[in-house]
């Protein structure tokens, strides 16, 4: 017998699959120079902004205020916050973005002494992470071929790998927190107290743009809004033992404040091309290079994420796919020969060429006064060092 909320959930996935999207236009070959979207502390507040050659930062609302004295240009609402930019992106926000970049190139307003004051340059202003904050962040577990098996011997890793080729099976998806985890661009990675076995992982950020249930890879394209850098930081320590017999705790390992770093910025789909054919992620720690990956390496392409994540939970614009990470983690051996893990001090650079670069210092937090004894304890003292 059908329920009444299960009949509800179908008639919403059959809603999201036969909507049809609106026209895209203006296309890419419509603007002067593309152009990538980011969130700004400017004026003591934050606000969103258009992103130029990386260098430059267009205050979209004062840009837009400024277009609209000239009458060809009819009024139109700019979006207060990146989640409304992302929502209303092909329903009137995009042309608008677009004739904005257009009409300061066409009046010489970029690169000219007449730069506007709502142009300001990326060191003038703070970056902040380009959703504040995504309703939910889906990372994808081991989803390189690279990455299974890292503290395996080389026989032990190359059978691990032509298992997972011959038997790829559906993604493996996990939720990560947003509000307290997600940080932006030079905010620093907090290792928690006690927990010295911190690792990094540099991911794509898929950015969700429209509404998705039960959506298909073919057509997953469709309801992508961009792409940012990510980088899904972990605690390798565990759970002590005792207590819940349960071994694993992916909110130990990912949950902690800190540990979703997010941006510098978004890149809008149009301007960035497939990701399956050109993505190129690096991350360094301290200068010296611990990952590369390009995408033949992903076991699990972002369009088959984005159909196995949309058929268990609706995707909503500003929701954030992450496509897992490549080879080269701090607990892997098979890179460096040994285990390395953050310490304070180490400065993260996670690149993706076409994006950017995310640069994240890392400290150390201080003994917590108090607690009962139901606190995380200290990696220590269950299992030495």
């Amino acid at each position: 017998m059908t329920t009444p909320i299960r009949s509800a959930a179908f008639a919403l996935a059959a809603l999201l699959a036969t909507t049809p999207l609106p026209a895209q236009t203006p296309t890419s070959t419509d603007i002067a120079e593309p152009f990538k979207v980011g969130t700004f502390e400017i004026e003591g507040e934050a606000r969103v902004g258009l992103v130029l050659r990386d260098a430059l930062i267009v205050d979209i609302g004062a840009a837009n205020r400024a277009l609209e004295r000239d009458p060809a240009y009819p009024r139109i609402p700019m979006p207060a916050d990146m989640l409304d930019l992302i929502g209303r992106y092909e329903y009137g926000v995009k042309p608008r973005l677009y004739e904005i970049v257009n009409h300061l190139s066409a009046h010489d307003m970029i690169d000219g002494v007449t730069r506007p004051a709502f142009i300001h340059t990326v060191n003038e202003v703070r970056t902040l992470p380009p959703i504040m904050y995504p309703g939910k962040i889906l990372n994808a577990a081991v989803n390189f071929y690279s990455h299974v098996n890292e503290t395996g011997t080389p026989e032990e890793r190359a059978e691990a790998r032509r298992q997972r080729r011959e038997n790829r099976g559906v993604p493996y998806l996990f939720l990560k927190p947003s509000r307290g985890a997600v940080i932006g661009d030079d905010d620093e990675v907090v290792i928690p107290y006690g927990r010295d076995r911190t690792d990094w992982e540099v991911e794509l950020g898929t950015v969700i743009g429209r509404a998705a249930k039960y959506v298909s890879a073919d057509d997953a394209r469709d309801y992508i809004f961009g792409y940012t850098v990510t980088i899904d930081i972990s605690d390798r320590g565990g759970r002590p033992p005792g207590g819940n017999p349960l071994t694993s705790d992916w909110f130990v390992g990912k949950g902690h404040d800190t540990f979703a770093p997010m941006g510098p910025w978004i890149v809008p789909k149009e301007f960035y091309g497939d990701p399956m054919e050109n993505l190129h992620q690096t991350l360094s720690v301290g200068g010296e290079q611990m990952q590369e990956a390009r995408a033949g390496d992903m076991i699990h392409t972002l369009y088959e994420l984005i159909e196995y994540g949309s058929s268990i939970i609706t995707l909503f614009p500003g929701d954030v796919i992450n496509n897992g990470t490549s080879g080269g983690v701090g607990m892997g051996t098979a890179v460096r020969g040994e285990q390395r893990f953050l310490r304070p001090g180490d400065l993260i650079e996670a690149t993706i060429e076409g994006i950017g670069t995310l640069t994240i210092p890392v400290v150390g937090e201080e003994e917590p006064a108090g607690g009962t004894g139901a606190r995380l304890p200290p990696v220590r003292s269950y299992r030495g060092r």
